[in-house]
């Protein structure tokens, strides 16, 4: 971009934040570039589709309108998607093996109109689709998700050539508790400056990438492209499948960590549970910070419907919610975050349809189907060892050794009985979990126990003892 062109782009883009104003600017396009001037257009581009569909819908005369105020012969505006990895793997492809080094070069100094190798054009080097509304502004903060939300901001706030503190920083909670929020946030804030290369995929989008690249013959580019990238956020990587996709996450975060680069991971389940995995994997991932984000307290579900009335608002200025309406939301909606705003979005869709004030005889009509039993505490197979082995004297390692001595075989059969009857986990898994053990020998224990516990009074009382530890 020739000085000319960088001055007129400036003088454009300061036009369109008076237009719409610094908040609407920073959301939609401040990742706006200018790609090439035409006689009668301008190639814009963005970095997601998401933000194409959204500009070209909303703005796209205003857009126009601001370039024809600096050159009246523009007549169309044309709005393409970039990838963030294309220019970087090009000018990789290219430059000589001394000059590959040099990493501290801006991020607009990568873009150029270089001629880009097949496999740097795939779909999953531009990532998975972002959410505008996913922001640390939106994102609200209580007791059960302090930690996860200081750490991911944390995260965020780094710059390129900064020590990394989490490495990987792995969040894991239920559904709907937040983590998507955290990491498109972390994507979010990573992207608005030009220093760091911040690349969101869920799970099943880094599967569908690699196994493109091999049917296209170009994985080893795309493995590199992927190891260029600053800070590498995975979504959802409980669906992470195939032994051969597996390896490749395997050595891609092996040496993004290496590297000194950031990782962040986001998951149903602490890197233990993920039994799809391979050993090095979830080693690997334990290894950094794991955090977990507890169930909602009602004070943060109270919090999140405040500000979903808010956001609300921001589109239908007379819409209203009593505070006793959001007081009763609070309290009875205890499931996830989604069936929080699911509410609102109820309650507002009734106001407005039927021109009726929202109140709580609605509210109790409109929500009842989101009114969930209370769902027993999650145990983990990790607790009843735990448990078990502090309630007959022996150690966690003893359950999981080979011993046949009596005091250890009744311990690790009750634990293995109550591992089968409290979670959901296979016999396999079991088994696996229990020294490399095979099924049958769960399944022995099972029966066992099930059998004693029919006609000694006493490993009875101890069983129900344990249950009712592991379950408060």
């Amino acid at each position: 971009m020739s000085n000319m062109e960088h001055d007129r782009w400036s003088r454009v883009k300061g036009r369109l934040r008076s237009s719409v104003g610094e908040d609407v600017y920073s959301s939609w396009f401040a990742r706006m570039d200018l790609e090439a001037v035409q006689p009668e257009s301008v190639h814009l581009s963005v970095p997601t589709r998401f933000l194409k569909s959204w500009i070209q819908t909303h703005y796209s005369d205003k857009v126009l309108t601001c370039w024809q105020a600096e050159l009246p012969e523009v007549c169309r505006i044309d709005l393409t998607v970039r990838s963030p990895m294309r220019a970087a793997v090009a000018k990789e492809a290219a430059a000589p093996v001394e000059h590959r080094r040099a990493e501290h070069r801006p991020a607009t100094e990568t873009r150029s109109h270089a001629t880009v190798p097949a496999s740097s054009n795939h779909d999953a080097l531009g990532g998975s689709p972002l959410d505008p509304r996913l922001t640390f502004a939106s994102f609200v903060v209580g007791r059960s998700n302090t930690l996860a939300h200081a750490a991911a901001k944390q995260v965020a706030e780094g710059r390129r050539g900064d020590p990394v503190m989490f490495n990987p920083l792995y969040i894991h909670s239920g559904v709907g508790l937040g983590k998507t929020h955290l990491l498109q946030a972390v994507t979010w804030a990573g992207n608005t400056g030009i220093e760091r290369k911040v690349l969101y995929l869920t799970a099943e989008k880094f599967m569908y990438g690699f196994v493109a690249a091999l049917k296209t013959q170009t994985s080893l580019a795309f493995k590199e492209a992927l190891r260029g990238i600053d800070v590498l956020v995975i979504d959802d990587l409980q669906f992470l499948q195939g032994k051969t996709t597996q390896a490749e996450f395997c050595h891609t975060l092996n040496a993004l960590i290496d590297a000194g680069r950031q990782v962040v991971v986001a998951a149903d389940r602490p890197p233990s549970d993920l039994e799809s995995l391979d050993e090095r994997v979830r080693s690997r991932l334990a290894g950094g910070l794991v955090v977990e984000m507890a169930p909602l307290g009602e004070d943060l579900r109270l919090g999140i419907l405040k500000s979903r009335v808010v956001a609300a608002r921001a589109h239908h200025a007379s819409f209203d919610v009593p505070a006793p309406v959001l007081e009763y939301l609070a309290r009875a909606i205890t499931h996830n975050g989604r069936d929080l705003e699911g509410a609102i979005n109820r309650l507002l869709a009734h106001s407005k349809l039927n021109a009726q004030p929202v109140t709580l005889e609605m509210a109790e009509h409109e929500v009842r189907d989101l009114i969930r039993p209370q769902e027993p505490k999650r145990i983990k197979i990790e607790d009843i060892q735990r448990i078990v082995a502090r309630q007959y004297n022996v150690s966690r390692s003893d359950l999981l050794s080979s011993r046949r001595t009596a005091n250890v075989v009744r311990p690790r059969q009750v634990a293995m009985y109550l591992a089968k009857t409290l979670t959901l986990r296979s016999l396999p898994e079991i088994g696996r979990r229990f020294g490399g053990r095979d099924h049958t020998t769960v399944l022995h224990a099972v029966r066992k126990i099930e059998g004693l516990v029919s006609k000694d009074t006493t490993l009875s009382d101890e069983v129900d003892s344990l249950k009712r530890q592991l379950q408060e």
